[in-house]
């Protein structure tokens, strides 16, 4: 069992409980998924771009990266229906709070000129989205086997029913924001 998820089991619960009023802890807001995008809009013209962008998100992850395919065409951009222009993979119990971990802990503080974590990135039902600027902040990257910095989307996905409780819990749970 991961630290974290052992840490929000015993501690977390009880105190997001009694600080937001609800009575069953079931109903306490938890973690769902976790989501990892990463576009490869180069890919249109090299599909070599887009393997790469794929196994640099499978070692950041340890799981296989999906491949995300174009809804419709779009002249302007040259792209087809059905054309590989993305990667992205579903973390989700285990591996999920191993990755929430990580990402707090390890890589966050990594960032440069980092000063926290916008409290505004939420969604209205409870899930927040991160994006970062580049792959290499991730310490499973090896910088010199990287032929295109990239960038990703993280997406947190939580049971919580509005903004106020999903900020408690992502608090509760170490993401540093940052001061308003």
């Amino acid at each position: 069992m991961s630290r974290l998820y052992e840490k929000y089991k015993n501690e977390i619960v009880l105190e997001l409980q009694s600080e937001l009023g609800i009575k069953n802890k079931m109903a306490v807001p938890r973690l769902e998924k976790i989501v990892l995008n990463m576009g490869a809009g180069d890919a249109i013209q090299n599909i070599k771009l887009l393997d790469s962008a794929k196994a640099e998100l499978g070692q950041i992850t340890g799981q296989l990266p999906v491949i995300g395919r174009a809804r419709k065409s779009i002249s302007a951009f040259k792209l087809r229906k059905g054309q590989a222009i993305a990667c992205f993979v579903t973390l989700r119990s285990k591996r999920m709070y191993e990755f929430y971990d990580r990402l707090v802990n390890i890589v966050l503080p990594r960032v440069r000129d980092f000063k926290g974590v916008s409290p505004k990135s939420f969604d209205g039902r409870g899930n927040y989205t991160l994006g970062m600027r580049e792959q290499l902040v991730f310490p499973e990257i090896d910088y010199t086997r990287v032929e295109r910095s990239r960038g990703m989307n993280i997406t947190i996905v939580t049971s919580a029913r509005n903004d106020q409780e999903a900020f408690a819990l992502l608090k509760k749970l170490g993401m540093p924001f940052r001061e308003a």
